[in-house]
Parts: C-alpha cells; structure tokens; sequence
C-alpha cells in the first residue's frame, strides 16, 4: 500500500492510514506500507516488490500520486488498486471509484481487474507513459504555483499571476494521425486519456480510458481572460460548442508549437518544444468496480421477470 501523507488534510493522515490498514484487514488483507516523499523511488519500490511476489498496488493518494505509480507498473505483471485520498481525485472519478474510502476498498475484493489505456509522450529521447493528460502550453506554465496556492501556499500568487502576465500565444501546428494537419494560433493543448482533467472538468466519453483513442482539445483564439473563465467554471468543456475549442479524437498527434511552449504530463514537467503523443492500448491492470457487468444482470433479470 503507497500511502502519501501529504494528501489531503496532512493533520489528518496518521489517524487516516491506520483506519485504512484496518479497513484492509477487515478484508483479508495485510498491507505492507510504503510511505511516499518527495524524492521517492517508485522503479524501485515497483521491483523489489514483484520480486517479493507481490503483486497488487494499492495507492491512497491524489491524482499525482496515483500516476506516478501506474507509470511504474504499466506493461508489468501488476495491478493498481485505488483509495483517492486527493484534492481532485479525477483518476478516480473517471474510473468510477468512489470516493467514499470503504467503498474504495471494497473493489479491491469485489470489483473486477480491467486493463485501460495509458498516452504515451515522446520528448526528444525520453519516453513517458501518462495516465491523465498530456499539456502544452499556458496550462504547464502555471500548474505549479497554481497546484501550491490550491495546497494552501498562497505566497505563490505572485508567481501565478506574473507567468499569466507575461505568457505569450504561440503558432500551434497539430499533426494527427499522419493524415490531417491543422495550424492555430493559441495558448493551450490538452491530450487527454481519461474523462476527468484539471478542477473535474469534463473533456471526454464516459468510455475515455479504454476507448484506443486519445481526446485532443485545441483552444484557438481565446484569450487569457476567456481562458481563466473557461477553467474557474468548471463546465463540461467535451459539450461546449464553441468554434474556439477545437476537440478531435486520435490514435496519435505531433505538437509543435512556436515560439515554443511549456510540455508537461500528468504535472510532470518536460521542457519545450515538439511532442509526439500517440496512445498505449490496454496497458495498465487495474482493479474496477462491476458496475456495468452488474447493470447488465439487473436489466435482463428485469427483462426476464
């Protein structure tokens, strides 16, 4: 169990992980605790782990948290398990995870193993899997003074309003699926593999992380003001017709942006520059509730009846 006491109410979380190690218990499991910092090992902590024999990972955490894990994992003999102990728990919103935490663990015994969809981002020589959303633009640029400020670190609005102020929109050329090519002038791209980004903003179907495409969302010719609107709304940007959200559904996309803007995945910075995304299918075990399998049973129960 990667448990990050930083999550949440920090106050809370000695009381917090010994009520999750005895809800566990209850369910027949004996968890091995892996307390997260800063600099944490996941690769490490991954291997010696399967080395032991076990194979289950079980992260009470927030969204940074949980992808930091899955990366890990991706492509491995290993499951991830999910109690969203967060801020903006999307991961878990998206999956259908409650955030109730003993419904959360509950899955963990009644729910079914499902393999999902990860992005994959290609920066130069590096390869990164992503569970969340890949970013290019306005949005890398402010992540974090905008995630401290939301964690309470309210000195860092300086910073937040100094980077708004002084970003720049850039030529954004998009080039999806070795087929069609767009040029934009614009301040942000978001590519996104799950329904749930950002404040819980809706950008995706309901089937987004196992769908085999990923969510392209160009925003052309809005301003920084408009921007900041759109995002502190919190509206269903995947319904919003607008012709300045420009949304498109790919296997794979090249981003090259000019002068070059801020790339990040799943809030892990990058660099600037060209990106190429593409989608990595069913490459992540994790354990789900049966929600769907069981509306199926009550519906031809009903039909039989």
């Amino acid at each position: 169990m990667i448990f990050n006491p930083a999550s949440g109410s920090a106050n809370a979380s000695p009381v917090q992980l010994m009520n999750i190690i005895s809800m566990l218990q209850e369910w027949k499991f004996i968890p091995e605790v892996y307390l997260t910092e800063p600099d944490s090992d996941y690769a490490k902590m991954v291997q010696e782990t399967l080395v032991q024999g076990v194979n289950l990972f079980v992260v009470c955490g927030g969204d940074g948290t949980i992808s930091a894990v899955a990366r890990e994992i991706a492509g491995l003999p290993a499951t991830l398990g999910i109690i969203p102990t967060g801020t903006q728990n999307n991961i878990a919103l998206s999956l259908n995870i409650p955030q109730d935490i003993p419904s959360a663990i509950s899955i963990l015994r009644l729910g079914e193993r499902v393999k999902i969809d990860m992005g994959m981002v290609v920066y130069g020589d590096m390869k990164m899997p992503f569970l969340e959303v890949c970013s290019v633009g306005l949005m890398s640029s402010l992540f974090s003074a905008g995630d401290d400020i939301q964690h309470g670190h309210f000195e860092r609005v300086g910073d937040f309003l100094a980077t708004l102020v002084s970003s720049t929109h850039s030529k954004i050329k998009l080039s999806m699926d070795d087929r069609r090519e767009i040029v934009r002038m614009g301040h942000v791209v978001l590519v996104t593999n799950m329904p749930h980004v950002g404040r819980n903003y809706r950008v995706g179907n309901k089937a987004a992380f196992k769908d085999g495409l990923l969510d392209v969302l160009l925003f052309s010719n809005l301003n920084k003001i408009n921007l900041l609107g759109c995002a502190l709304k919190g509206s269903d940007i995947s319904e919003v017709e607008d012709p300045r959200i420009e949304h498109y559904h790919v296997h794979k996309v090249d981003i090259e942006t000019m002068p070059p803007m801020q790339i990040m995945a799943d809030s892990v910075p990058l660099g600037t520059g060209a990106v190429h995304i593409e989608m990595n299918r069913r490459a992540l075990a994790v354990m789900l509730p049966r929600f769907q399998k069981e509306n199926k049973q009550a519906r031809n129960q009903k039909k039989n009846d």
